[in-house]
């Protein structure tokens, strides 16, 4: 917020108004020890002192823009994003800008929201789509919310992939907590290989919800159609965990008949940033619209005749429904989603599909090349994205170690959460990664010792 001085006649009325007569005078139940406590704090510095060590701190950092290649992803990828995106998200009337409380006023921020939620619903092939949540776990979490309202409580089972991320899962649990509820398939030592078929054993007459991921954790395509309607079969509803880019390749979760599709907007012209601030997407079915979390903005005519945007619904917000709401989330990622927007709109269909096929590639091309190394090799043989698990026999730690070495970040350790995939990295490639990188990081495995 911009700061506003005032002159001390408006410090007087203001005061005058509230009925005292001194700044001290609204500290004064304040005890008078604990009003300017004796801070253990370091010297001042002048600006310029300050910009040098902030700038000295800031150089002990590595990145990706050119001090370490990455292989890393797991949820959080490196994608290329173009400058127009930044300039944009920049502008004053977008970088400042908050909720709007009164929002037919802010006709440039609706009309950014309506274009991020038009773009959405055309990636994921829904119909409807939210103004984001604050990252793909937790739209994963309002989507158990959804269907929570949606059966008003009546099922009580909620089927999740062990194969949807793990960090998604433990969301799902903390928001859960409480609920009732009996998470059935969130089983980390469950059989990984068995494919998504296995999962239909476990929906019955008390299941709300199914959720999968589209690729899964592990990078693997599968066509959930089936599934999907072996769900709706027993009247449950289907979340399909999405990752975006992929959706601008292979067969769209609405063609599968999902109820429910939610992500992480991060691969979609944001930044890493250490893992966050991020945006979870949230697109559904028409149907189910007046349960879904978060403002919907739509478009209609003003009353010259002229095109104008409106926030046609708020079905969440707590000072509508209160206790009836569906979700207690307030605020959007709205900054963040106008970065999709702008990232989507630039590169155009034909430009993602270009991106997704480019990520597509390279992995395929990585997965062979270490696949020659002995002592590795790919732990599925399901198709794959941009995304593979590599089994090792030795340590991945040591393995990733030996690689910062050299400069490059490796795999994510599926150890950590998966005990009967020790040792093995999830292998992450974008259309960031060259060739000549992919064959550098080649060359390196091929050094460590599988002795």
């Amino acid at each position: 917020m911009t700061y506003i001085p005032i002159s001390p006649k408006e410090r007087d009325a203001m005061l005058a108004t509230i009925g005292v007569k001194t700044l001290d005078d609204l500290f004064k139940d304040v005890p008078a020890r604990h009003r300017f406590p004796k801070l253990d704090l370091p010297p001042a510095l002048t600006e310029m002192e300050a910009a040098a060590e902030l700038a000295d701190i800031a150089a002990s950092n590595e990145n990706v823009r050119g001090d370490l290649i990455s292989f890393l992803g797991a949820g959080m990828y490196n994608h290329y994003i173009p400058s127009v995106v930044d300039h944009v998200l920049r502008r004053g009337e977008f970088y400042t800008a908050y909720t709007p409380y009164q929002p037919e006023i802010s006709q440039g921020t609706l009309q950014a929201i309506f274009e991020y939620q038009s773009l959405m619903a055309a990636l994921t092939g829904m119909e409807v789509s939210n103004a984001s949540h604050y990252d793909g776990a937790t739209a994963a979490a309002e989507a158990v919310n959804m269907a929570w309202a949606q059966f008003r409580g009546k099922r009580k089972k909620v089927v999740i992939s062990p194969t949807v991320h793990p960090q998604y899962r433990a969301v799902i649990r903390t928001y859960t907590q409480g609920m009732e509820l009996e998470l059935a398939g969130d089983d980390p030592n469950a059989d990984l290989g068995s494919g998504p078929e296995a999962l239909m054993s476990l929906i019955d007459d008390n299941t709300m919800l199914l959720i999968v991921q589209y690729p899964d954790f592990f990078g693997r395509i599968y066509d959930y159609t089936k599934l999907i309607a072996g769900a709706h079969g027993k009247g449950a509803l289907v979340c399909v965990v999405a990752n975006p880019t992929a959706l601008a390749l292979f067969k769209t979760p609405g063609e599968m008949d999902a109820d429910i599709v939610v992500g992480d907007g991060q691969p979609l012209g944001i930044p890493m940033w250490y893992g966050g601030p991020s945006l979870g997407f949230f697109t559904t079915k028409k149907s189910y619209v007046h349960k879904m979390a978060g403002r919907l903005v739509g478009e209609t005519v003003d009353s010259r005749g002229q095109r104008a945007y409106v926030l046609t619904l708020t079905a969440r917000e707590q000072h509508i429904k209160r206790e009836r709401a569906t979700s207690n989330i307030c605020t959007n990622q709205g900054l963040l989603a106008l970065a999709s927007a702008v990232y989507m709109s630039l590169l155009g269909k034909s430009g993602m599909r270009q991106v997704a096929e480019l990520c597509y590639h390279k992995a395929h091309y990585a997965a062979e090349q270490l696949s020659k190394i002995k002592g590795m090799e790919l732990c599925f043989r399901e198709p794959f994205f941009h995304e593979f698990a590599l089994c090792l026999d030795r340590p991945a730690k040591d393995v990733n170690a030996h690689l910062l070495e050299h400069g490059i970040l490796g795999g994510y350790d599926l150890g950590q959460d998966y005990p009967s995939l020790k040792n093995n990295l999830l292998i992450a490639v974008t259309e960031m990664n060259t060739k000549e990188e992919i064959d550098s990081l080649v060359e390196v495995l091929s050094e460590v010792d599988h002795g």
